[in-house]
């Protein structure tokens, strides 16, 4: 039976943590051969007080600390004192199943995987029609892509990246470890980093995790803001758009598409029709497709705002994120 070594970084989790923690306690893997690392960021809720009663109980479960707050850096910090043959990466915002560590191992082993990572259920705590019609659209293709741990697969499937992975400990001393410059992505760089040096991901069928999503338009807005912030910052980081695919510049395209011809109404005013033209076209498909995912359990107008928010909020981070580049660029930096 091999050891393995899960981290967690956390910061102010206290509505998620003890789900979290419980799933894990009650996984089929061995608890002598479980290592769990807990990375707090700072947090100032009740996060470290839960973590503490766990920690009464069982001593396998070790707090570390990361002043700096940022996900790579607490990764780093635990890599390091990890002790396991495994390091499996999770998220404390997640559920995962009473065979989700035993399955990654076994297919770790079975398919001699780099990483080896499962398919993500997304959810949301606390149900009403707006958080419902948040879910909905973060598990429809139009809303984030045709991701494959997003919708799934019927075998093993060789990937350029998982969520949530399982690595060999090697690994890290073969390609490196996290990118601490990168707030957002690490996970992504740090797999396609793996294949383009000849290492294997697989994404696995048999076993899913589950995630919970923002549930308000604001938070929705705050992540996705900065995810596409990040899309930018990360190719500029590692001078290299290898970590992105071309899914993860369109709501950057739809936002340019609305922003350029209505500047360019200042000199030509029909110009301004490709601005409508965009947006009509973009409200049509979305009324469709909001009417296809519309039941008992949503809202159609907070489906509707739900896909603006979410794309809106993607692509101006994004827009944000070249012009951070821009800057960046004017001063030197790298």
């Amino acid at each position: 039976m091999s050891n393995i070594s899960i981290i967690i970084p956390i910061l102010n989790e206290e509505n998620y943590i003890k789900e979290c923690l419980n799933s894990i306690l009650e996984s089929d893997y061995p608890k002598e051969f479980i290592e769990l690392l807990l990375v707090d960021g700072g947090s100032t809720d009740k996060t470290l007080l839960i973590i503490k009663e766990y920690q009464s109980k069982y001593d396998f479960i070790k707090l570390l600390h990361n002043k700096q707050k940022i996900v790579p850096i607490s990764m780093n910090i635990a890599i390091k004192e990890s002790k396991g043959d495994y390091i499996i990466r999770l998220d404390a915002h997640s559920l995962y199943p009473k065979n989700y560590l035993s399955k990654l191992i076994y297919w770790h082993n079975k398919l001699d995987a780099s990483n080896v990572g499962a398919v993500i259920t997304t959810e949301v705590k606390n149900k009403n029609k707006k958080s419902n019609s948040i879910k909905n659209i973060l598990s429809s293709k139009f809303g984030v892509g045709n991701s494959d741990f997003r919708i799934g697969v019927n075998s093993p499937k060789e990937v350029d990246t998982v969520p949530f992975g399982c690595y060999k400990k090697e690994v890290f001393e073969k390609y490196g470890l996290y990118d601490e410059r990168l707030k957002r992505n690490q996970d992504i760089e740090l797999n396609k980093r793996i294949v383009n040096n000849k290492g294997k991901i697989y994404l696995i069928p048999d076993v899913k995790c589950t995630y919970f999503a923002r549930e308000t338009f604001k938070d929705l807005a705050k992540n996705n803001y900065a995810n596409g912030k990040w899309n930018i910052l990360t190719a500029f980081y590692t001078s290299s758009l290898n970590s992105l695919s071309i899914r993860h510049f369109i709501p950057l395209l739809f936002v340019l598409s609305l922003i350029i011809p209505l500047f360019g109404s200042f000199i030509e005013l029909n110009i301004i029709y490709i601005t409508l033209l965009s947006f009509v076209s973009y409200l049509t498909l979305v009324i469709i497709i909001s009417f296809r995912l519309k039941s008992k359990e949503n809202n159609l107008l907070y489906l509707i705002s739900s896909f603006f928010v979410l794309h809106l909020s993607y692509g101006f981070g994004s827009l944000v994120g070249i012009m951070s580049v821009i800057k960046k660029m004017f001063k030197g930096e790298k």
